[in-house]
């Protein structure tokens, strides 16, 4: 009985160890989405405003102190700049003044330069693209 037995269980054993994978995926296959499933569960509000997407009277606050701050810093800058074109201008005048119809100095000419660098840029900025 013994000589029956042993190959009865180890055939058992073999058939057990066998099916075990085929069940376990089995169950994987249960587990995973289906067609219709939408994964991953949460991915229906996509394209919902969040509350944290609507900006706050704080955030509104904060957003309207930087642009002030922007636009003060942008302003006093501009100041400085056209002070510095004031007093270039002043200063080619006065070469001006001092040359003859005959001689035109460099002096002249990289003051303008420089006048003509400067005002392109306060332009820019009085248009908001700087």
């Amino acid at each position: 009985m013994s000589k029956l037995l042993i190959p009865l269980l180890l055939t058992c054993l073999l058939c057990a160890l066998w099916a075990a994978p085929a069940e376990l995926q089995n169950a994987d296959e249960s587990a995973a989405p289906t067609a219709g499933t939408q994964y991953p569960p949460y991915s229906g509000d996509i394209g919902r405003r969040d509350r944290r997407d609507v900006p706050n009277e704080m955030d509104r606050k904060m957003e309207h102190d930087r642009e002030k701050k922007f636009n003060e810093e942008r302003q006093a800058q501009l100041k400085r700049d056209t002070d510095k074109l004031f007093q270039l201008a002043t200063q080619l005048k006065q070469a001006v003044d001092k040359s003859n119809e005959n001689t035109l100095s460099l002096e002249v000419i990289k003051k303008a330069g420089e006048i003509e660098k400067l005002a392109k840029n306060v332009r820019e900025k009085m248009r908001g693209q700087n």
